[in-house]
């Protein structure tokens, strides 16, 4: 499942999806939605993994979204179509009379402001009748240490910080890191 742009690794209770394109700020190609539909797939059926852990390599950008260089390729409008239809989460809510449900979302970062910024689209369509409504979601950025203080201050004891997933000691170089904490 591992390609060049993409690199999954598994080590229970733990997942990793590492998206590889640093050059472009790893926005994403089609093979690598379809890498990540795949992952995820994995991931739902291995029943000894409790986290997924997505992370952007080169330390720029976690994800800069769609790789726009490939809609140089659309021809005609039925093409956009498809591309809506490859990144949006769809299905059927399971209720009287049913609904068909997209959901639309896009991560975008800002550096200034310290903010990883999620924005999102509900489409509900019902008969003839078509709802949206769009909102984001924004979560401030912050470092290893600033998060190890708050804990701290919250009343927990860290137990471990690893910086490269390998057990090893937090590295201020690692692109992404997982922190163990404990109540007190």
């Amino acid at each position: 499942m591992s390609s060049p742009a993409t690199l999954f690794d598994v080590r229970p209770p733990l997942a990793f999806l590492t998206f590889n394109r640093p050059e472009a700020r790893n926005a994403m190609t089609w093979a690598m939605y379809d890498a990540l539909v795949a992952a995820c797939e994995q991931v739902d059926a291995n029943p000894e993994v409790r986290a997924f852990v997505l992370k952007g390599a080169g330390g720029q950008a976690f994800v800069s979204g769609t790789d726009i260089s490939q809609f140089q390729s659309f021809r005609e409008p039925k093409d956009g179509i498809e591309y809506e239809k490859r990144i949006s989460l769809k299905g059927w809510r399971r209720r009287p009379g049913g609904a068909h449900v997209t959901l639309t979302e896009t991560v975008r970062q800002d550096h200034k402001q310290g903010l990883t910024i999620f924005d999102q689209e509900f489409t509900e369509r019902r008969g003839g009748k078509t709802q949206s409504r769009t909102f984001s979601l924004a979560f401030r950025t912050l470092s290893v240490p600033q998060v190890v203080r708050r804990l701290e201050k919250a009343g927990f004891e860290i137990t471990a910080l690893l910086g490269d997933y390998r057990g090893r000691e937090w590295d201020p170089r690692a692109d992404v890191w997982v922190i163990l904490a404990r109540k007190r």
